[in-house]
């Protein structure tokens, strides 16, 4: 009998490989002006969706992840922004006030983040960076399931993929403790995905 939990994650490892392969060769294409410029005008929902959340949660980038802060610039010197931060090597992720121009630490996962003393937040709109996704609100992750934990955690956050549309596949594999999210937003298109938006 095969053991389907260990079949899933095996095939979310390889398409992990395969969407970072394209993540990656995809940003080293771009001119530096066009990946600056990928996601810097709010797709029409998303620019009323701002104003009615006090918080909202967003992340650093890293490597070829698009970078999306430095639209939050003002957003940020409201103090209505906040990062991901995790306290330890652990499974919870939290979330800690940031403003445009505060440092920010390495965390425990290899990600700059907030400092342990910055104020905790719950964001009510969430944009998070994706490996994979597909039309659905399926996402693939970095794999350690801190955001999903999250999301169940918060089922009331709006919750929006951010990632390359060469990032898009068919179907993406899911587990039972998989949140999907609201909405997708690629350098070309922002997907709906339920109707929560």
């Amino acid at each position: 009998m095969t053991d389907l939990s260990a079949d899933l994650i095996q095939q979310k490892r390889k398409l992990r490989e395969r969407l970072r392969f394209r993540r990656r060769h995809f940003a080293a294409n771009l001119d530096g002006m066009a990946r600056l410029a990928a996601f810097r005008v709010l797709p029409e929902p998303l620019s009323a969706l701002l104003a009615d959340h006090g918080v909202i949660g967003a992340y650093v980038a890293l490597g070829d992840e698009p970078d999306i802060l430095p639209m939050f610039a003002d957003l940020g010197e409201a103090g209505a922004l906040a990062l991901p931060h995790h306290a330890g090597r652990i499974a919870e992720m939290s979330f800690r006030r940031w403003r445009p121009g505060e440092s920010l630490e390495k965390g425990p996962w290899g990600t700059q983040q907030p400092g342990d003393d910055a104020p905790l937040a719950t964001p009510g709109l969430i944009f998070c960076p994706l490996v994979g996704f597909d039309r659905r609100g399926g996402r693939i992750g970095q794999g350690g399931g801190h955001y999903d934990r999250y999301f169940a955690a918060h089922p009331d956050a709006l919750r929006i993929g951010i990632g390359w549309s060469v990032q898009e596949i068919d179907a993406t594999p899911r587990e039972s403790t998989d949140v999907a999210l609201d909405a997708i937003w690629t350098e070309q298109e922002f997907i709906l995905c339920g109707d929560r938006l």
